[in-house]
């Protein structure tokens, strides 16, 4: 993961207010939804989509034949963005969908084109990975993860409580060293 200097902390105080102006706590599940639309920022399914184009079904080849080949994308025209995602996926990796696409409208990701000169995917690590991380740290506050962790709820129910996969909430508590630290908690 590439992140420049001080990015973490940043994520964290940007979530933080979020979480601040949604009326949120550290211990309370984020929609992305709902965060989508405070933000103004149209949320829209393949499902919503029309399912033929020029004789090419492909919101079934996006939802049931390779699902994993397509997520979610934000979508710019001029200074307004949408998010189009796929809404067949499970409902853990929908909301880890949903806000890392609004990680990027946060974080004012500027645009790139879809393809590259060489008709490749366009990527951008750092870019990718900052929407990454803080997405994840919408999805599962430090503090709400270590409260948690203190009341002794496993990681299954904790990533059950912030409506997220196992993988991405213990990577979060992990990361963030909430595990490091109640272990020397409970070893007092």
């Amino acid at each position: 993961m590439i992140l420049r200097r001080g990015f973490k902390a940043e994520a964290e105080r940007i979530a933080q207010e979020v979480r601040v102006e949604l009326g949120l706590s550290a211990t309370d599940q984020l929609d992305g939804r709902a965060l989508a639309d405070h933000l103004g920022v149209p949320l829209i399914g393949l499902s919503a989509l029309a399912t033929r184009r020029g004789g090419i079904d492909f919101r079934a080849f996006f939802q049931r034949t390779d699902p994993d080949t397509f997520s979610a994308l934000t979508i710019f025209n001029g200074t307004a963005r949408l998010i189009l995602h796929n809404d067949a996926h499970h409902p853990h990796r929908q909301a880890s969908n949903i806000c890392h696409e609004v990680s990027h409208c946060i974080l004012e990701h500027n645009p790139a084109p879809l393809l590259s000169e060489t008709g490749c995917r366009h990527w951008n690590d750092t870019l990718e990975s900052e929407a990454d991380w803080l997405a994840g740290v919408l999805l599962v506050p430090r503090d709400g993860g270590l409260i948690l962790i203190k009341r002794d709820w496993s990681i299954q129910e904790i990533a059950e409580h912030y409506g997220v996969s196992e993988h991405l909430c213990r990577w979060r508590l992990h990361q963030t060293g909430v595990m490091q630290q109640a272990k020397r908690l409970m070893t007092k």
